[in-house]
């Protein structure tokens, strides 16, 4: 009797820790469409003429000299169509330059344009301003725990961690 009651202990103790791991799956899914979200909808009555993709790329170019479109691809975890897109789109608008790489005819670099780096520069406190949103209300200490949390889910998942 003593072995079937262990075996509903440990059927209802796994049953119930799967359970809890798909509750804060939902939950940290459900937080990070509502925080795109947030945004999007800030870009869009903030009139930025930047989607939020898009001003990753931005972003991330003003952060790095000249990048390849791997390079960048790799940085805003964007797979290369899409990343193609977000660029034409960019480049029409004169933000993004694509320039031809020095050691390889067949690739080129990304860098911004002047209007490309005063368009970083003017959104950068606006955009600092939507992110804080989410953020209040929370300590010092909860963002330690929460970064330590999400880089050992990113971590157990074979990802590198993210320590700024």
């Amino acid at each position: 009797m003593s072995v079937y009651i262990f075996h509903i202990f440990v059927t209802l103790t796994i049953g119930m820790t799967q359970e809890q791991y798909s509750k804060y799956s939902f939950l940290l899914d459900r937080t990070a469409r509502k925080v795109k979200q947030y945004a999007q909808q800030q870009f869009k009555s903030g009139d930025f003429d930047v989607t939020v993709d898009q001003w990753l790329v931005l972003k991330n170019l003003s952060e790095n000299d000249l990048l390849s479109q791997t390079e960048l691809a790799n940085l805003v975890f964007k797979d290369h169509p899409t990343l193609t897109r977000i660029i034409d789109l960019l480049c029409k608008k004169g933000y993004v330059e694509r320039v031809a790489h020095p050691q390889d005819r067949r690739s080129f670099q990304l860098h911004l344009t002047e209007s490309g780096v005063s368009k970083v520069t003017s959104l950068r406190p606006e955009i600092l301003q939507i992110r804080e949103k989410a953020w209040e209300n929370l300590s010092p200490h909860d963002f330690e725990e929460f970064k330590r949390i999400l880089n050992t889910i990113y971590q157990n998942l074979n990802g590198e961690s993210f320590e700024q």
